[in-house]
């Protein structure tokens, strides 16, 4: 739905996560145990203990939010930290339980289906809004950014498959691989708008002299 918002509009970013935001507030209040919801609880977490949900599932909304506000639409970033989240993890979960049999020598929690399957979904999700963002002239879309894409993906992939991840969350593991190693990739091949200064917006700044501005009237 990004695509929708209009380039002039310097709220976007803020406004696009809106409903993941109000999720993390929900999951805040439950995790913590002033709100109780045994739907949530069991619908979200492992062994049906509500702190659970401050650290998986936060992380994964927190992720989602974050990436949208600090690199939005004009940063290739964001589709690799988004999709090798959501489609490679994703994925990474369900081919793992289901074909999973031979394990990874260095993590016995993971496997080499799963690692296999979260670098393919995470690249070919990559490449596909790649060239969806494409026609819209958000970002580019060229061979170079293909390769770009699964360099990332193949990190995120092993980053996800050790077992610091396991301790960690790799929802929380998977997102920080793919910033650091797509601002190094994409900045080496000459991507420019890896952050917020992206060139369809005013920059968060603008957000700020406005409220300031607005305020000393």
């Amino acid at each position: 739905m990004w695509p929708l918002f209009s380039s002039d509009d310097v709220y976007a970013p803020f406004l696009a996560p809106l409903i993941i935001i109000l999720n993390i507030i929900k999951l805040t209040v439950i995790g913590l145990g002033v709100v109780k919801d045994d739907g949530v609880v069991n619908s979200m977490t492992r062994h049906g203990d509500y702190r659970e949900l401050l650290k998986g599932p936060l992380y994964y909304a927190c992720a989602l939010t974050l990436t949208t506000i600090i690199f939005w639409r004009a940063s290739p970033i964001s589709i690799a930290v988004i999709c090798n989240l959501c489609a490679g993890d994703g994925v990474a979960d369900i081919v793992g339980r289901r074909f999973g049999h031979a394990k990874l020598p260095h993590n016995p929690e993971k496997s080499y289906a799963g690692s296999i399957a979260m670098f393919l979904a995470g690249f070919i999700a990559s490449v596909l809004y790649m060239c969806y963002f494409n026609i819209f002239g958000f970002v580019e879309k060229s061979w170079t950014m293909d390769v770009a894409f699964g360099v990332i993906s193949l990190v995120a992939a092993v980053v996800e498959s050790l077992p610091i991840s396991t301790r960690l969350d790799d929802n929380l593991t998977v997102p920080l691989a793919s910033v650091l190693v797509g601002g190094l990739v994409f900045y080496f091949i000459g991507v420019g708008n890896l952050c917020c200064m992206s060139s369809d917006r005013s920059s968060i700044s603008a957000i700020v002299e406005m409220v300031f501005g607005g305020s000393s009237k």
